[in-house]
C-alpha cells in the first residue's frame, strides 16, 4: 500500500505528514472513517479540488477505504507549531471561540465536537491541531462558500456560516499556535454529546469484500 499511495505522499508528504507548502494537510493518524469520507467527497464532487477528483475518479469505495486505513495507521511525529504574526486580542478571541463558543450567536465551541484536547471524536471527527493557519482558514471559508460539503446534516457547514471572517481568522490563528500533545488520538465514539447532528458520524462504511 505504501507504493500505491505514492501519488498521495507526493503532495501530502512521507507517511502523510503534510506538504511543505502549508496547504496540503496532514493525513497521518486521522480517523479512517473521516479520511474515507473526504476521499469520497473529492471523488464525487462534494469537495472541490480538481486534481484530487481526477486522481480518485476511477477508484471504488472499498479501495478508498483501504487508502484511508493506511494513513490512519501512520503515527509520524508532529512538528512544532509555526507561529505567525497575530495580536494578543486576535488569539484571545480564537481561544474563546474554541473553548467556549459564542452562545449569543448559537456558535458551539470547537471542543464541543472535536474534544477537550481537540484530538477529534471517533469514528469521523478529526483533530484540529497540527494544521497550518492558512489551511484552517481556507477550509472554514470553503464551507462558508459551499465549496466543501459533508454528509447531511452537514454540521460544519452550519457552524461555519455562523462565523464572521474575523472569527475565522481568530480560530485559525489560535488553533495553529498550539503544540500537539502526545499521545494525540480521537476520543472514543459517543464519549461526547454533540451540540448538533453530524451526518459524518453515522455515514455508512463499505461492506466487507467490495464497494457499497
Amino acid at each position: 500500500m505504501a507504493a500505491r499511495v505514492a501519488a498521495c505522499t507526493a503532495c501530502h508528504g512521507e507517511q502523510g505528514r503534510a506538504g511543505a507548502d502549508g496547504y496540503y494537510p496532514r493525513l497521518a493518524g486521522k480517523p479512517q472513517d473521516y479520511l474515507y469520507q473526504q476521499l469520497l467527497h473529492f471523488r464525487d464532487g462534494d469537495r472541490i479540488y480538481r486534481p484530487m477528483t481526477h486522481l480518485l475518479a476511477p477508484l471504488p469505495d472499498a479501495y478508498l477505504y483501504e487508502i484511508a486505513g493506511y494513513f490512519a495507521a501512520q503515527h509520524a511525529p508532529y512538528p512544532a507549531p509555526a507561529r505567525g504574526p497575530a495580536s494578543s486580542s486576535l488569539l484571545e478571541r480564537g481561544r474563546m471561540l474554541t473553548q467556549q463558543g459564542d452562545p449569543a450567536r448559537d456558535v458551539p465551541a470547537c471542543v464541543a465536537c472535536h474534544g477537550a484536547r481537540l484530538s477529534g471524536l471517533a469514528p469521523a471527527i478529526p483533530g484540529l491541531l497540527g494544521l497550518p493557519r492558512d489551511y484552517i482558514g481556507a477550509q472554514i471559508g470553503s464551507w462558508r462558500g459551499d465549496l466543501r460539503r459533508a454528509a447531511e446534516p452537514d454540521c460544519m457547514a452550519e457552524v461555519s456560516k455562523r462565523l464572521t471572517p474575523e472569527d475565522v481568522a481568530a480560530v485559525a490563528a489560535w488553533l495553529s499556535s498550539l503544540p500537539v500533545p502526545e499521545p494525540y488520538a480521537p476520543e472514543a465514539a459517543a464519549s461526547l454529546t454533540l451540540p448538533l447532528a453530524c451526518g459524518s458520524q453515522t455515514f455508512p462504511m463499505p461492506v466487507a469484500g467490495g464497494a457499497q
